[in-house]
């Protein structure tokens, strides 16, 4: 076997123990990050290009604002709402946050 070979599959075999690191270590928090919590956000929204339609009628947008609190400090909600209404593209943003934040209710 070749030198660049041997070098080549050593360091295959390094990433790949380094994702199961990564991976034991995620699996060790229970907790969504906030990035997960945007993504998972943005996913639950029904939306064309102008407004979001189901922010006041879908259980599973209340039911993930209630693990977000329950989850991280109330500083960061307002940026994982902003972020999460940003990803879809709409153009009505604001109105769609204070929808949102209303629908959090206070801390």
């Amino acid at each position: 076997m070749k030198q660049t070979d041997i070098l080549r599959r050593e360091r295959e075999i390094r990433r790949a123990q380094k994702k199961q690191e990564r991976v034991a270590r995620g699996e060790e928090s229970e907790t969504p990050s906030v990035g997960e919590y945007i993504n998972d956000l943005a996913e639950l929204f029904f939306h064309d290009n102008k407004k979001i339609y189901n922010i006041q009628s879908e259980i599973k947008i209340l039911e993930l604002l209630e693990d977000l609190k329950e989850d991280h400090p109330e500083k960061q909600w307002d940026n994982v709402l902003r972020k999460a209404v940003k990803k879809t593209g709409i153009t009505e943003r604001e109105e769609a946050v204070k929808q949102l934040k209303e629908l959090m209710g206070p801390a």
